[in-house]
C-alpha cells in the first residue's frame, strides 16, 4: 500500500480531513468529486475546533482525471449518491488501493461490490463539520468513528486506521461494521429529516422532549426493519448514540440542511428511502409511515428550494 491518501469529496468532511491528515505530515490529495476534469490549484483552508483552535493548511486540489494511477488509499467522502459515476471514473486507476467509504446511507458499497473492487472499507462518521466560510470549517467530534471490512483480499484494516487517524478525528477499527452502519444510518434517518424541516440544528433532539419523540418512532420503525436484516439493534441504544450526537454537535447544521438551503442534491435516498425501499421488499410498508413521510417530506423541500 502506497502512502498517499486521495481524499475524494470536498466538501465539509472532506475538506476537514485533508487539513488534518495533512498537519500530522501526511501526503494528502483532495480530489473534487462531482468535476470530471479541471484545473488543479492549492486551497488554504482552516478549521475551527470545538475550543476555539484554529488549524491551517494549504490543501492540493485536484480533479480524478488529473491522475493515470491512484496508489495508497482512496477515501471518499463525497455525497454517496455520486457513488455510481466516482466507481467508473477510478476503477481502472487504484489497482490494488483499498477504497474506504467515509459517507452516510445504507447499501452505498453495493456499486463498488458490483463492479469488483478488490478491497473496500467502511467508516462510520461520527463527527460533524460545518463550513462557516468559503475557507473556514468548524470541526465538533463525537467520540472515535470506526472503520470495518466490507470486503478484502489481504486484511490492511489496521493499516487503513493508522493512516487516516490524526490527533482531532480519530478512527478505531473493528470486526463487525455492518451493525454500525445500521445504527448510524438510523440516527441519519432522523437528523437529515427532522432537522432540515424544522430548520433547525443537530441540538434540538435533547433540548425539545417533542422532537426527541418524533426521533424514537422513527428508529422504533427503522431498528425492526434492521432485525428482518438480520442486524439486532437496541433501541434505546441508538437513541442514546443520537443524543450523545445531538449534544455533541449542538449549533451545527447537518449536512442534508446544508444542502437544501445551498440548492444542493441531497442524500434522502440512501436513507429514509434506503430503509423504505427495503420495507416494501418486505412487503411492510405500513411499518415505516413516519420514516417515508419525513423523507417525502424533505424530497420536496429540497426541490422547492432549487426553483
Amino acid at each position: 500500500m502506497g502512502s498517499a491518501i486521495y481524499i475524494i469529496g470536498a466538501g465539509a468532511i472532506g475538506k476537514t480531513l485533508a487539513v488534518f491528515l495533512q498537519e500530522a505530515g501526511k501526503n494528502v490529495v483532495l480530489l473534487r468529486g462531482r468535476e470530471v476534469n479541471g484545473p488543479a490549484y492549492v486551497e488554504e483552508l482552516s478549521v475551527q475546533l470545538s475550543e476555539g483552535t484554529i488549524i491551517r493548511e494549504k490543501i492540493k486540489v485536484h480533479t480524478i482525471q488529473n491522475f493515470k494511477k491512484l496508489e495508497g488509499i482512496i477515501v471518499l467522502t463525497n455525497k454517496s449518491f455520486g457513488n455510481e459515476a466516482i466507481a467508473s471514473r477510478i476503477k481502472d486507476k487504484i489497482y490494488e488501493s483499498p477504497v474506504i467509504l467515509l459517507q452516510n446511507g445504507l447499501y452505498i458499497e453495493k456499486i463498488f461490490t458490483d463492479l469488483g473492487f478488490s478491497s473496500i472499507y467502511r467508516g462510520v462518521l461520527l463527527a460533524t463539520s460545518q463550513p462557516l466560510s468559503n475557507n473556514l470549517l468548524r470541526f465538533k467530534p463525537v467520540r472515535t468513528s470506526p472503520v470495518g471490512i466490507i470486503q478484502s483480499d489481504t486484511n490492511e484494516l489496521s493499516r487503513v486506521v493508522e493512516l487516516l487517524s490524526n490527533p482531532y478525528f480519530e478512527f478505531n477499527a473493528v470486526q463487525d461494521i455492518i451493525p454500525l452502519v445500521w445504527s448510524k444510518a438510523i440516527v441519519n434517518v432522523v437528523f437529515n429529516s427532522v432537522c432540515p424541516l424544522l430548520e433547525t440544528d443537530n441540538g434540538i433532539f435533547y433540548r425539545d422532549l417533542a422532537a426527541l419523540e418524533i426521533a424514537k418512532r422513527v428508529i422504533a420503525e427503522c431498528t425492526k426493519i434492521a432485525s428482518l436484516n438480520k442486524v439486532f439493534l437496541d433501541l434505546q441504544e441508538v437513541v442514546n448514540t443520537l443524543l450523545q450526537i445531538s449534544r455533541s454537535s449542538d449549533g451545527q447544521f447537518i449536512s442534508t440542511y446544508q444542502d437544501i438551503k445551498a440548492k444542493r442534491t441531497t442524500e434522502i435516498d440512501t436513507l429514509n428511502f434506503a430503509i423504505t425501499n427495503h420495507a416494501d421488499e418486505l412487503q411492510l410498508s405500513d411499518t415505516v409511515k413516519e420514516t417515508k413521510l419525513l423523507g417525502e417530506l424533505v424530497k420536496i423541500k429540497s426541490a422547492l428550494s432549487m426553483l
